[in-house]
This record gives structure tokens, sequence and C-alpha cells, in this order.
């Protein structure tokens, strides 16, 4: 039988190739969790011991280690507690709303509610390093590890523990009984060690944004009531003991009236978290993808939400086909849509969504979704300190699947992004913007932070199309994934790709766009006409230098189109509109506010000229981009 297990868990690994990072000396920790946990249904309280063997790729010598313990955020007085009750505009999921005796509206913290038997809690019964007991210390959501021998560089240790928790009541992302009564929604559920890197240790409390994970294979065995269905990160190993939907075609699973419980064996490989939700009313249903990829779906004997997820299910088919095309391929042959949580959050081969939904609601929430498989399960940026990467990229590459897929008709002339454009000034007009580089626990408000790092995120990417092209910019995409899936790239390895690729010179884009809030404003200050010799005076108003794109419109209907290169980035774009005439003009540097440029109108008479006219460029002030003769 353990032969049999090792044959599983090397097949299953077979194909997922070790990080190929191509940056010089580039390293990363590698982690092997094995887990077995049994869970009460009834208290919602479980147990389980974990084995970790944790290698040290690194130069440095490590005389301690850090784990997460997420659930302990679920608990009155945790830091998420204190951050909700001190932060502007909380969460509307996480507190409650009512009237004061002033008449006033307040708000409260439904964390600081909580009872005894509500709250959530990791707790570590015992850790010790190849077999010696370790002192450890809780410092809310971070377990702080005091190692018995220090760690060498390339070496490995393996870490033992018992430990112990109780799954909170619903309150953000994870936790029991759900609004659409899920009953398990297990995720951050277990003792997770920290990520150390290049920059040192990432042992960040949790709070309630973001997620850093280190690469490992997950070999989990969880054991509960028998009525309920499982759906998780990984390949059940075990199909044809549990049934449930998961056994081989012409397989019936028959489970003694007299056994309670049951074991469900699940194995992940080359993954950096492990997740899972369960309920002993899910529905579920598996459809085939391309390259044979299994599409689990798991949702509640819900009459009033079957139908969509029925609908569901081949559109999920058709977003997997378009993120194998446009970013590569999905490297795993699993994948689960499983009801729970309280939104939509991604997780290892799996996503925990809201079920309740219009059908193109629910399409847009699973395309979401499944997109961060590629761009935090398989490009695993640190979400914390770049969480504009993995979110922006996010929305960029799942809002243009939706319009694709769903057939989504926009006016030719209109930028089909043009929402994502609106919220980025409409923050900047109500001002508070931080800049993107911003670690996520440290934005003033949410609303900043939710445009920040989903909006601006994706416009430098939309914008960036505007920079170097679509045809470049969506080559980047492939060779970024292609050069960095299965490490953790940083924004200046997705700057250095869009060079490689483009030929440009990128560092201003991506300074001034994510390391600052510089804006970009762009007008045109004068246009004079003396008979056939024109002279158009463009003025730099924002900070941030761009490339511009003009169009000149004749009182005939004809075009033509001048570009002036933005010096900084020593490169030519190819030119957008190749059925109209370009000029390339001499380059505009950054320090003169001012740029004039004669033309020949040929006797023409001109009726308009305007800056940008795909509406790429992010100007805050687009009111004076166009002028009517």
């Amino acid at each position: 039988m353990k032969k049999f297990l090792l044959l599983l868990i090397a097949v299953s690994t077979a194909g997922y190739a070790q990080h190929k990072n191509p940056n010089p000396g580039y390293w990363q920790q590698h982690v092997d969790y094995k887990m077995d946990v049994t869970m009460d249904v009834e208290k919602f309280q479980y147990s389980g011991t974990q084995e970790l063997v944790y290698t040290n790729n690194s130069n440095d010598t490590l005389k301690k280690v850090f784990y997460h313990l997420y659930f302990n955020a679920f608990q009155p007085g945790s830091e998420m507690d204190a951050r909700l009750t001190s932060i502007s505009d909380p969460d509307k999921r996480m507190v409650k709303s009512f009237k004061g005796p002033d008449g006033k509206e307040k708000r409260q913290s439904k964390i600081s509610e909580l009872k005894p038997n509500e709250i959530g809690f990791l707790k570590v019964d015992e850790l010790k390093q190849n077999g010696t007991l370790l002192k450890t210390k809780v410092v809310g959501t971070i377990l702080e590890v005091e190692l018995a021998k220090p760690l060498l560089p390339k070496d490995k240790a393996t870490f033992t523990m018992k430990f112990n928790g109780q799954v909170p009541v619903m309150v953000r992302r994870a936790g029991r009984n759900s609004d659409e009564g899920v009953a398990l929604s297990m995720t951050q559920w277990y003792p997770k060690m920290a990520e150390f890197d290049f920059e040192g240790w990432h042992a960040d409390p949790y709070i309630g944004r973001e997620f850093h994970g280190v690469w490992g294979n997950f070999d989990v065995k969880l054991t509960l009531d028998k009525k309920y269905t499982v759906g998780a990160s990984g390949y059940l190993q075990n199909k044809n003991e549990i049934g449930h939907g998961y056994e081989d075609q012409g397989v019936k699973v028959e489970v003694p009236k007299k056994q309670k419980t049951l074991t469900w064996h699940f194995v992940a490989p080359n993954v950096h978290d492990f997740a899972w939700g369960a309920d002993p009313d899910f529905i579920h249903d598996k459809v085939m993808g391309s390259n044979n990829v299994e599409l689990h779906f798991f949702y509640k004997n819900d009459a009033s939400i079957k139908e969509n997820w029925k609908k569901l299910q081949p559109e999920t088919v058709k977003l997997l086909e378009f993120f194998n095309k446009n970013i590569g391929e999905y490297p795993y042959k699993q994948y689960s849509v499983i009801q729970g949580g309280d939104g939509g959050m991604e997780y290892a081969m799996c996503t925990l969504i809201t079920g309740k939904r219009s059908l193109p609601s629910l399409i847009g929430v699973t395309a979401h979704e499944l997109a961060h498989m590629w761009f935090q399960h398989l490009l695993a940026t640190n979400e914390s300190k770049h969480g504009w990467m993995d979110e922006g990229f996010t929305s960029f590459i799942s809002d243009f699947a939706v319009n694709q897929i769903m057939d989504k008709k926009n006016q030719e002339d209109q930028n089909p992004f043009q929402s994502m454009y609106n919220n980025y000034n409409y923050m900047v007009k109500m001002g508070g913007e931080q800049p993107l580089s911003t670690h996520a626990d440290r934005f003033d408000d949410n609303m900043n932070y939710g445009i920040s790092a989903y909006t601006k995120g994706a416009v430098f990417i939309t914008q960036l199309a505007y920079v170097i092209g679509w045809d470049n910019t969506f080559k980047t995409l492939k060779r970024f994934y292609y050069d960095y899936k299965f490490s953790h790239p940083t924004p200046n390895d997705f700057k250095r790709t869009a060079e490689r690729v483009s030929g440009a010179v990128l560092d201003w884009y991506l300074v001034d766009w994510t390391q600052t809030v510089n804006t970009i404003d762009y007008g045109i200050k004068n246009v004079e006409v003396k008979g056939a010799e024109a002279n158009i005076t463009l003025e730099r108003i924002g900070r941030m230098p761009m490339p511009i794109d003009l169009v000149v419109v004749y009182s005939d209907d004809s075009t033509e189109s001048f570009y002036i290169p933005n010096t900084l980035m020593r490169w030519t774009k190819d030119n957008p509109y190749p059925n109209i005439k370009r000029t390339v003009l001499k380059g505009w540097d950054w320090a003169y506010p001012t740029f004039d440029f004669k033309f020949d109108t040929k006797g023409k008479k001109i009726k308009a000229v305007v800056i940008d006219p795909s509406q790429l460029m992010a100007d805050v002030d687009p009111s004076n981009n166009s002028k009517e003769l």
C-alpha cells in the first residue's frame, strides 16, 4: 500500500517543473506537508498532526522560523478586530451598523461580539525539530519558534506538530455556516510556515487582506462525517472509497451504515496553500476542460441556484481555454469551484465563491478567481507587498476574457476598460491615493486599497498596451508566465520581461505608476493654422511622462497621425493605426513643459485634433485632450 501511495504521488507530481526563475542566483525555500486532521462537525473543532520537511535553500543560517495561525484573527481584541474599528471604511461584511442613542449611525466589529464557542483559534500543542521539543511563542496570528539547532544553508529539518483549532463563525473568507448555508469554508485553517526569501522573513500578521506562501507538496487526510461532500486543493487519492461523485465510472461506492466518518486523502503537488470546503448538501458535478483538466463544481442543492451553476460549467471550460491561450497552459489536471466563503477568493487548484448570484455575476467571479491561478498560484508574487500585480493583472485578464466569451459588444471607438479608468480617476479626484508599492496592510482606507490594487493595477497593463502596443503586451504576459511560473517574481521582473519583448526602456513607467502618485495630464494648448502650415502646441501638466499618439481629423474626414516618443523609452512604438499615415516626430524630453510641431496640411481644413484616440492613456483630465476647430 505504501509503495502504491508513493507511486500515486510520483504520478501526480510528474510534469511539474521546479522553478526556473531566470534571475542569476535565484533560490526559494521548499516545504513538504503531511497532515492528518479530524473534524467534529457538531462542535466545529478539529485536531491533527503535521509533519513538515523544510528545506533551507538560502545562504542564511536560520535560527528561528515562523508559522501563520490565521484563525487567531477571529477573536475579540485581535489586530483584525482593532483594524475594523480604526479604519474609516471597514469591510461591510465584517461590521454591524446600527443607530446610537444620538441617532447617528454607528458600526461595530462582528469579531468583537464572538463568543468563546464562535471564535476561531489555532493552537499548537507540541512542536519538535527532528524529535527535539521547541520553545514557541504566540503573538496574535504568528507563532514564533526558536530552533533547537540552527538550520544551515542547503540543509533540511523535519518539524512535527500536534495542533487543534476551532472554525470561527463566518466573518471573512473562512468560517462555518456561511450566509448561504455552507457548513465549512476551510481556508487559512492550518499552521502554515511563513515565507523566507531574498528579502528575509514575511511573518505578517493577518489583518484581512493578502497572503504569501512557500512552494511545496501537500499530503492531507481529512476525516469528518460521512454525509459531507468535500471539495479541495489537489487530487483525491481514494475516490473509490469515498464516492460523493468522485468515483470512477461504473464504480459504486457504499459506505457501511455503522461507519460514521470518511477519511478523504488529497495530494496537492507544487502549490503554496491548501484549502477545502464541505457541506452535507453539496451537489458535485464534473466536466472536462482543455488538456484533460477535470473541472469540479460543488454547490448547495438549492433550486434557486441550480440552473445558473449548470450554465456556469461550459463557460468555465471556455475561460480555461482562454487563459491557456493568452497566458500559458494550466499545469495541473484539476480545478474546483466551491460554493462557500463570503465573496470570491482564490486558493491552490480551487476557489470558494458565493453561489446565489445572477449568471453574469457567477461567470464574472469565476473568471476572476480562475485567473488568479496564473497570477497568484503559479506566478506567486508577494501579495502583501505587490498586491497590484496579482489583483490588477487578474482583473485585466478576467475582464478581457469575459468580454470575449460573453460576446460583449463595444463601440469600436470606446475603451472596453473605461470603467477601470473612471474608478482610477475617481480615486485621484477624491484624494488620499497612496503608491501601489504601499504594503497592503498599510493603506489608510479600503476604497483606495481596492481601487489601487484591482483598478490601477489593471490599468498598468492596459496602459502598457498604449505604451508598447497590444501585441507586445500579450507577448510579455506569456513570456512572463513561461519564465517565472512556480517562483516568486517581482515588479522589476515583469518590467524587464516587457523590455526584453519590446526593446523599450520602461523603468520610468514602473517607477512613476507604482512607486509614486504622479498623474498623467496632457493637453492641447494651441492649434494655429497659417495657409497650409499648422502649428500645434501641447503641454504636459501632470508629472508622469508618456509617449503621445495624436490624430488630426480634416474636414473631409480624412486623418493623419503623429507620434511623439517619450525620450526616456529610447524606442519608437509601431503604428497602432496602420491604415492611417503616421509621422514620427522628435522626442519630447520630460523637463520641457510644452512641445511644438509644425506640419503641412496640404490645403485641407483641420476639423479636430485628438490626443490618444484609444483612450488607453490614463489622463486624469481628458477634457483638454481634444480640440475642435
